[in-house]
């Protein structure tokens, strides 16, 4: 008993990354078998699988571990609650052992009756009697944890010599110098290029080429075979999506022989619908990597009109800021009410392999959306994308009125949108616009059907949730493109209405598309692309990229220069509006141009519009936490304690100085401008008035907005402190000069661009931002204070009420 108290009491220990290797983990010695002692370790049992291949990818000696042996108590089996009893055993073991094929090698007793091959296909050459092994218990007290017991962490043989890899000299020039198997990225690859149609012999050729331009096999991906490509390629010709006649029983086959990219699966029930909830590994890696500290958002309508079985996708933005798909739901409908299960089945999945990941906010496409869900599981906040409104608006202008009726309607939907955003219109507007151009009859039918019941709904959501960037919006439009051509392109339409074709298809061959657009070496295939391949920059990407020289604004529109074609020009009607029509073949589908984008930045730039609705907000998130703090605020009083703290330590320093030395004027001009403006902050904490001497200066937002202020000269009031917001860099830093800093780099983007603020910057209750010390950002985060725009937007949308 005292063993197994020693080692119910170590930690359970959990590193944020995506493997686990020994390296990572503290080891404890309790006693074990034959007075030894064993070395152990606690683990989450969900991350053994990150434990095995942390193990496999050893730098020194390269490997893989399989398992030789398992016991599995059946769940539905009675046992006794025992404290060293035991619900699973897996021994497993590294490939190189432990039988020794070599000759005068000794091979087990119950191998004896193996027989060697005339060919060496690779098997009989990996085992050398390597003694390397662990064993994985899952214990009955704590089936979430599993017991690592971790004797022989050497890849040595029975002798004391080592036996493979680097280190083993009788290795060279044989495969024992690398890992038994191919990497897991080696292997998508591979798979994602077959799904595509890439050939056999293509593969070969191009992997054989980079091989011989590095010089020659370094590890063990140098050394694809041909026979094993072609295996591949063999099964994927045989596999079949109808796994049964009914299409109900074969998704159920699907989700039992694929449990490891099922994040969330529901069969049907007379109380809930049927829910599938799709993640490869793949998508795991990069929601974790993407997601931690970004955004994440949701497609939710994706083939509603064609599809039996409407797909949601989720989103991560790359470093690109492309849009990645990390899971796909899968439901005969989209019900908000049905969200949070599969939402806390998403969470935990990636809180096991990392504790430390946490979402800066979660942008949604459609205001029925259950944000007191996304609120309570990813305490994030919560923002609202107008890409899909925008996008089916203009696409049924284009489709149902000619080009200057579709000018003048554009023009008067953008306006009553932007003013409702602005918090300047309502209901009205709308029913005033219906009005005047009721003698539009085709798009005012289409408008009345389906818009009219969903009015009040999103001017809701857009009054109270903060608005999506247009960058976020290019992504999500990009990718709804990219689903769109490559899942709704087969010959036979009749697979539509099968779920089991789809869920195939998805973790097949549409998922090998998102794969190879973040492939290096894509390009090396070329000659094989087709439609499907369509990837590229976004529309706003795109947009940075064309000079403002190539831009003329007259009378109202705007010709901007074709980047390819400098003969051609493309027109921009209703410039500086939310619903810009261009006439290049982009726009005309629907979509949001870079042509729009780029006219939009500079009118911005120029000052003949207001700035986008995202600096709006902002800007009145800032003007209400600081002229508006909320009633007994944890994180107004740390801030106010901090500034506080700070200002007495910039002057205690100021005072030993003086006293010191003699003061000279560039002594005094300091301390002279330190403390420039104050303001009152009213505690309901303590019950009495804190004071704080604060510089505030004019970049970040202007005091002179009125707090009450509700009339509609309000935007035009603020508008010089929002631009002044704008001059914010990539980086958020801003100079006293209103000029973006150094750091912010060559390549930052363009302030008047409308971006998302990123997810790491300094807090705006720094008296002194030179002087702050370094573990104040450190502080914020511990104690929950606002860091970045979506973090202080949540404000308004209360996710710091927890609602």
């Amino acid at each position: 008993m005292a063993r197994w108290d020693a080692i119910l009491s170590l930690p359970v220990q959990n590193p944020p990354t995506l493997e686990i290797s020994s390296l990572d983990l503290v080891w404890s010695k309790v006693e074990g078998w034959h007075d030894k002692l064993d070395r152990v370790a606690l683990i989450p049992f969900a991350r053994v699988d990150d434990f095995v291949r942390g193990e496999s990818n050893n730098k020194e000696c390269p490997t893989r571990f399989h398992v030789e042996a398992r016991r599995r108590r059946s769940p539905s089996t009675p046992f006794k609650q025992k404290v060293d009893g035991i619900l699973e055993y897996i021994l497993y073991w590294c490939s190189f052992g432990p039988d020794d094929h070599r000759k005068g090698g000794i091979v087990r007793p119950s191998r004896t009756t193996y027989v060697p091959k005339k060919k060496n296909a690779g098997r009989p050459n990996t085992k050398r009697g390597c003694t390397c092994h662990f064993i994985v218990k899952r214990l009955i007290a704590e089936p979430s944890v599993a017991l690592i017991i971790y004797n022989d962490d050497k890849h040595v043989d029975k002798k004391g010599f080592p036996c493979h890899g680097p280190q083993d000299k009788k290795a060279a020039g044989t495969r024992a110098m690398f890992a038994p198997y191919i990497s897991e990225e080696l292997r998508l690859r591979v798979l994602s290029l077959l799904y595509v149609g890439v050939s056999v012999e293509t593969i070969m050729q191009r992997h054989n080429e980079s091989v011989e331009r590095q010089g020659g096999p370094s590890n063990r991906d140098d050394l694809l075979t041909h026979r094993y490509v072609r295996r591949q390629e063999r099964a994927i010709r045989r596999s079949t999506y109808e796994l049964d006649a009914d299409d109900a029983v074969s998704i159920s086959m699907w989700a039992e022989s694929h449990q490891n990219q099922v994040f969330f699966y529901e069969d049907f029930s007379d109380s809930d619908p049927f829910t599938l909830g799709i993640q490869t590994e793949w998508q795991l890696q990069q929601l974790i990597r993407f997601g931690n500290q970004g955004l994440l958002a949701s497609d939710s309508r994706f083939g509603t009109n064609k599809l039996q079985y409407p797909i949601h996708s989720l989103l991560v933005f790359n470093s690109d800021k492309k849009a990645i798909p990390v899971a796909w739901i899968i439901a005969p409908r989209f019900s908000s009410l049905d969200a949070h299960r599969w939402m806390r089945a998403l969470y935990n999945r990636v809180h096991t392999k990392d504790p430390t990941w946490k979402l800066a906010g979660f942008i949604v496409d459609d205001p029925l959306y259950d944000i007191l869900a996304i609120r309570d599981v990813f305490q994030c906040t919560v923002m609202i994308s107008f890409w899909r409104i925008r996008h089916l608006w203009h696409k049924n202008l284009v489709k149902c009125l000619k080009s200057d009726m579709q000018i003048k309607i554009s023009r008067r939907l953008g306006w009553i949108v932007d003013n409702i955003c602005r918090l300047q219109g309502n209901m009205s507007l709308f029913e005033e616009f219906m009005q005047e151009f009721i003698d539009e009859s085709k798009f005012m039918d289409y408008f009345k059907s389906t818009w009219h019941p969903r009015i009040g709904a999103w001017i809701n959501a857009l009054q109270t949730l903060p608005l999506a960037s247009q960058e976020s919006c290019a992504a999500m439009e990009l990718y709804h493109n990219q689903l769109k051509i490559r899942l709704l392109n087969e010959k036979e339409i009749g697979v539509y209405q099968r779920a089991d074709w789809l869920v195939d298809k998805l973790g097949t061959k549409v998922h090998s598309y998102f794969w190879l657009d973040e492939y290096s070496g894509k390009d090396d295939f070329a000659r094989y692309w087709k439609n499907e391949w369509m990837s590229g920059l976004t529309s706003w990407r795109k947009a940075l990229k064309i000079p403002d020289s190539d831009v003329s604004i007259e009378d109202g529109c705007a010709k901007v220069t074709d980047q390819d074609d400098r003969d051609k020009a493309f027109v921009v009607w209703n410039t500086g509006s939310m619903l810009s029509i261009c006439d290049c073949s982009w726009a005309q589908d629907g979509n949001l141009c870079e042509h729009i984008l780029k006219v939009l930045s500079i009118c911005r730039k120029r000052g003949s519009v207001l700035p986008s609705v995202t600096l709006f907000q902002h800007h009145q998130a800032l003007n209400n936490m600081l002229h508006c703090p909320p009633f007994d605020s944890l994180i107004r009083d740390h801030a106010v304690s901090l500034a506080v703290s700070v200002q007495k330590q910039l002057n205690t320093l100021l005072d030993k100085e003086s006293v010191q030395t003699v003061t000279n004027p560039m002594e005094e001009r300091i301390g002279i401008d330190i403390p420039l403006e104050s303001f009152r902050v009213v505690s309901g904490n303590r019950g009495q008035d804190l004071v704080i001497k604060k510089h505030v200066t004019n970049d970040v937002l202007s005091l002179d907005c009125g707090e009450d202020r509700h009339d509609s000269n309000e935007a035009l009031g603020c508008a010089s402190a929002m631009h002044d917001i704008a001059d914010q860099g990539e980086d958020g830093v801003i100079t006293r000069n209103g000029e973006r800093s150094e750091s912010a780099g060559v390549d930052s983007l363009s302030a008047d661009m409308d971006v998302d603020r990123p997810s790491t910057c300094d807090p705006v209750l720094h008296p002194v931002d030179d002087t702050v010390p370094s573990h104040t950002l450190q502080e914020n985060k511990e104690w929950g204070l606002a860091t970045t725009e979506n973090e202080i937007s949540a404000s308004e949308s209360g996710a710091f009420s927890n609602d």
